[in-house]
């Protein structure tokens, strides 16, 4: 049966999108966005999803275009668009395929921002000194050296659970996009800060409990509707360590430490198909992005301090 409404067609959509392929909170809201604006854009034409042509789809994109959206939002708008009209063609709601024969505006080949070594020692000396009691600074520190030993996404580091963390592992156990797990392995600097910090939040969790509280079932726990920190609140924090190390803050963020971790790995020797498994990435073509990086860092290293390149430019 036809589904007799657009925001039908949007929950249906995603539904069958999340049970098949595990779809992440996030990744939800950002195809609902994206429909809900092609939606709103038929509005004023009188034309629902099921009525759309080729030409609205284009029409759409040029409107995009028009109000200064970058390729890389109107490329991922003409993604979800896409994605519907195949779902709905497949399920029977459509006899045609509106978007089939529309190309996207591509993307503009852009390289991950990355800290060097020296960054990265910053950052972690300013997660020491951030935070109002020992126990926030404790926190921090043990998030900036987990980020950067496993190289683990915001989210999944802020979601990671308390049993994860039992027993002094040498490796954790992360559950990633798509529901998919991986292990990744921690270094000794971050052991012993998640050791430390183990200490604090177990005495927290006590006299909670002493309280009446519930126990917590997260590693960093907030009183929040999640129950654990958020990557907003991550991202705050770190434009906080930024400006406390001395960086400029928008060229930091979480995904930044991950880049680093695994530009890092590749620098001194570590293969691509290592840095994907840890990175859990499910295409190696999404890893060899940090080989460009890394040449790229190489080609300026040597055009900014070989002799013969300043030689060149006094010719």
């Amino acid at each position: 049966m036809i589904p007799r409404s657009d925001d039908r067609w949007i929950e249906l959509f995603l539904d069958a999108k999340t049970a098949e392929q595990g779809l992440a909170h996030n990744s939800q809201l950002a195809y609902l966005r994206d429909l809900a604006g092609f939606k709103a854009f038929l509005v004023p034409a009188r034309t629902t999803f099921d009525a759309v042509t080729q030409s609205d789809i284009e029409a759409y994109l040029i409107d995009c275009d028009i109000a200064g959206l970058a390729k890389t939002t109107r490329a991922r708008r003409l993604s979800a668009i896409k994605q519907l009209y195949r779902f709905a063609y497949l399920e029977g709601w459509r006899e045609d395929n509106p978007s089939l024969q529309i190309a996207g505006p591509g993307r503009d080949k852009r390289l991950p921002k990355v800290l060097s070594t020296t960054d990265v020692d910053q950052l972690l000396a300013a997660a020491e000194r951030c935070g109002k009691t020992a126990q926030d600074r404790q926190r921090n520190i043990c998030l900036m050296q987990l980020l950067y030993a496993t190289g683990m996404r915001v989210t999944e580091l802020m979601s990671l659970p308390i049993l994860a963390a039992r027993g002094d592992p040498r490796l954790l156990l992360v559950r990633g996009k798509g529901d998919k797990e991986r292990l990744v392995p921690l270094s000794p600097p971050a052991r012993k800060e998640l050791a430390a910090w183990l200490v604090i939040r177990d005495r927290d969790e006590v006299a909670k409990k002493t309280k009446g509280a519930p126990g917590s079932r997260f590693l960093f726990p907030s009183h929040g509707k999640l129950g654990h920190l958020t990557r907003h609140w991550f991202f705050g924090l770190i434009k906080t360590l930024a400006n406390g190390a001395g960086l400029p803050p928008n060229s930091v963020t979480p995904h930044t430490l991950r880049h680093a971790f695994a530009t890092h790995l590749l620098a001194n020797g570590a293969d691509l198909r290592s840095i994907q498994t840890l990175l859990g990435h499910a295409d190696i073509a999404t890893t060899e992005i940090y080989t460009h990086v890394l040449e790229a860092r190489l080609r300026s290293l040597v055009l900014d301090h070989h002799p013969l390149s300043r030689a060149s430019d006094t010719r």
